[in-house]
Parts: C-alpha cells; structure tokens; sequence
C-alpha cells in the first residue's frame, strides 16, 4: 500500500468536506477506534463496499443493461453475495472475477448512459476490489467474518427518494453521493487512530475512491437538466441528522454513539 502524504489527504478530503454539512462527531471516532471495536466497523465497512457496488449495480441494471446483460450482471455477483449473506464460499476465490464493459450492448445509447456505465463500471471494480482488501486484513488479524445489522443510514436517506422518474433517478444519485463522500471523510477521520498498515489501507481507499461522490453528481445533474442544488442541500440535512444523532449500534455510517 503505497504512502499518501498529508497534504494529499488534505487536497483530496477539501471538496468531500465542503459537500458534507457535518463532521464525523468526536465522539464516533473514540467509539471506533477502540480495539473491541475494531471487528465490528472492518465487518460493517466490506458490508458497505458490497452495498455500493450493488448500488451502482441496480443502475446499470435498471437504466443500461438490456435482459440478457441484466441476469449476466446478477450471476457476476452473486458469488460476493453468497459469501456475505449467506456464508457461502470461499473468499479467496472472490478475487478471481473480474466485470467488462464488453458484455453491454452499447449501440444506440445515449451519451448519459455511455457516461453513467463508464462510471459505475468503474466504481463497481474498485469497490469490490476493496472489498476483498478487507477480507484480507479481517484474515490477517485473525477475525472470522461474522455477519452484523446494517445501520440506519442508507434507509434513512432513501426514505427521502421520490418515488417517479426522472426524479426517482437524481435522488438515488444524490444518495449515493452523499454515502460515498461520507465513506472518505471516515477513512480520513480514522486513519491517524488505527494501526499504521491500517491507516495507509483507509488513506489509500480516500484517494482512489474520494471522486466519486463527483461521479454521482454529475450523472444526478445530467439527467435532471435542471438545477438540483436545491435537492442536494435537502439530502445534505437529511445525512447531516442522521450523523448528528443518537445512534444505538456503533457502524461505519452510525450517528453519535449512544451512552449504556
């Protein structure tokens, strides 16, 4: 994992921080840096790297792939799947799969779907090759995956999607930056308090993945073509509650850890 400097870290987090309305609460961070914490948050965080690539996933599937490309995509990742779930598999063999642009047809799309399966394509390949990262460093401390409850998060952020395209479209866009842009402020915020291979893991994971909350964006401002200032601030309130508040469950997207 190769070393990233201060001022890097610094450049790459200033457009995730001014998109963000909040900052990580102090007290997440003393939760999640504790060592009998540490198990729970690499667990919730590869849970979080499948949700992601699922998500860009539904994209394509939903607004590019065509039937036959549809049920390709399906059987590319259930095996990611079937591990996380279900338990099932080896997760060593996981990094043998390797998604194409090749089996999309794409005659006759239009230049925003060339763009958003550009974008997904890639971000699907990075997030699932992080995925397998976290495997390998549960594996290397020892720590056997054990499923954990998802947080409130996502849901209460997709709580807020319109239910009526295109604007169904912008919104599950919109979410999906403000997810991304909070998964690098967290890899930033934890780096300093973990162990040094860990922390070069999280500033690694903040340079190859801090543009893409961008990428949402962009494709949200595309399809809207219309101004959607309006609605990112929304979703910007929404994720700022949902940081600031109480939360029972310490998770990598969990709000103000709850006194016992």
């Amino acid at each position: 994992m190769s070393v990233i400097s201060s001022s890097e870290v610094t450049s790459l987090l200033s457009p995730v921080d001014d998109f963000l309305h909040c900052e990580t609460p102090q007290s997440w961070i003393e939760e999640a840096q504790k060592e009998e914490n540490l198990r729970v948050i690499l667990t919730d965080h590869l849970i979080c790297e499948l949700k992601a690539a699922q998500s860009a996933m539904y994209l394509l599937r939903r607004y590019v792939a065509d039937e036959e490309t549809s049920k390709v995509l399906l059987g590319w990742l259930k095996p990611y799947e079937d591990f996380t779930y279900r338990h099932e598999g080896d997760w060593q063999l996981l990094n043998t799969k390797h998604l194409s642009k090749n089996i999309f047809n794409v005659e006759g799309l239009d230049p925003f779907k060339k763009d958003m399966l550009d974008k997904m394509v890639m971000l699907i390949k990075e997030e699932l090759h992080h995925f397998y990262q976290v495997l390998e460093i549960m594996h290397e401390l020892g720590f056997e995956y054990k499923s954990v409850t998802s947080s409130r998060y996502a849901n209460g952020l997709l709580r807020h999607v319109r239910t009526y395209e295109p604007e169904k479209l912008v919104d599950k866009l919109i979410c999906g930056a403000y997810i991304e842009a909070r998964s690098c402020e967290r890899f930033a915020k934890l780096a300093p308090y973990v162990s040094e291979g860990l922390g070069k893991f999280y500033v690694s994971l903040l340079r190859s993945e801090a543009r893409h909350f961008e990428d949402y964006l962009t494709l949200a401002e595309q399809i809207a073509k219309t101004d959607i200032s309006e609605r990112v601030a929304h979703f910007g309130s929404v994720e700022k509650s949902l940081i600031e508040s109480d939360d029972k469950e310490l998770r990598f997207h969990s709000g103000v850890p709850q006194s016992n």
